[in-house]
């Protein structure tokens, strides 16, 4: 149960970390062109932040989890922390720079989820092995 819970918490990491990403790319082409079709919008940060809080907050247990219960490695741990320290410092850049820091981090965001799926599926066979060995 708790390993499908990890892989569908790993899967909506990615997705979500991916549709921020394209949202923040693609909203400066879509903002001139709003007025046109009589729509508007504000560019929230505050609900950025949030965003990618929560998507920390769910990445970390999803890790957590993958290491606890399966691969004991911490480097998803660091992709994921310095994503997201990138991902957050995205406006510090300036607007030319934007972008491309947003790209990283998002990057790293989904790389450390794609190691975190691959570290345990490395390690399922063995999961019965492993808590054979602990006390109940």
């Amino acid at each position: 149960m708790l390993a499908k819970a990890r892989v569908l918490f790993d899967k909506v990491g990615i997705t979500v970390t991916s549709l921020c990403a394209i949202h923040c790319i693609m909203l400066p082409v879509l903002l001139p062109i709003l007025p046109l079709l009589g729509l508007t919008v504000n560019h929230n940060h505050a609900f950025e932040r949030i965003v990618l809080l929560i998507t920390m907050a769910l990445g970390f247990i999803t890790l957590f989890i993958g290491f606890h219960r399966y691969h004991r490695k911490l480097y998803p741990f660091y992709s994921l922390f310095l994503g997201g320290f990138i991902y957050w410092q995205k406006d510090g850049w300036g607007p030319e720079y934007e972008h491309t820091i947003l790209f990283i981090g998002a990057a790293l965001v989904v790389l450390a989820h794609i190691l975190n799926m691959r570290l345990c599926n490395q390690c399922e066979s063995c999961d019965t092995e492993h808590h054979a060995d602990k006390p109940a």
